[in-house]
């Protein structure tokens, strides 16, 4: 991915436009209204993400966050998206993380939404418009995902957007404070994409 590394990384990827959506890398400016919607949203995302350090919504945690994003997309390992909504507000993210070349090809998704903006179908258009970058801009024949049995919205997400499940991980990810198992999804590149 020599592509990515001649320019700053944020300045590589492109903005995606989906149906009412729109997803960008994160910057620094976008701190004050990630921080707002993440606390606004704190009770609702609580049951379905890892404990936040103490720390979370500062400017400081926020700036170390986007030195990671930034080294991550240098590095090939991951792909962070905010996104947006019609009207231009943040109303979620998106990561495609655990990049896997050589034999593999393969990489996680993992989302969240703020509170006011759930069940409006949002984060389904934001992982459909996400699957060209995914298979044709990034190359990647398996897109993966988990999800905790209980969170049917997650469940319905990814399956409108194709993913079929494949399995079920026991302790696959520490949530809210707690081991739980995941239910185990994935999505595969069209033979036609070579």
């Amino acid at each position: 991915m020599a592509f990515f590394r001649t320019l700053a990384a944020s300045e590589t990827i492109p903005v995606i436009i989906g149906e009412g959506v729109s997803l960008r890398v994160p910057q620094m400016a976008d701190h004050q209204a990630w921080a707002e919607l993440r606390a606004a949203s704190r009770e609702f995302l609580k049951p379905w993400e890892p404990i936040w350090p103490a720390d979370d919504l500062s400017r400081l945690a926020f700036r170390r966050r986007i030195k990671r994003y930034m080294r991550e997309l240098e590095q090939d390992q991951a792909y962070p998206f905010f996104v947006f909504g019609a009207g231009g507000e943040l109303v979620g993210g998106v990561t495609l993380s655990q990049v896997r070349r050589g034999v593999a090809q393969t990489c996680s998704v993992g989302y969240w939404m703020g509170r006011p903006y759930a069940g409006r179908g949002l984060m389904t258009a934001a992982v459909t418009a996400l699957k060209p970058f995914v298979f044709e801009g990034l190359k990647l024949r398996r897109l993966e995902a988990a999800c905790l049995p209980r969170n049917a919205a997650s469940i319905r997400l990814l399956e409108k957007t194709g993913f079929e499940r494949e399995g079920y991980a026991r302790q696959y990810l520490c949530i809210d404070g707690v081991w739980q198992d995941h239910l185990l999804y994935a999505l595969l590149r069209e033979p036609a994409l070579g």
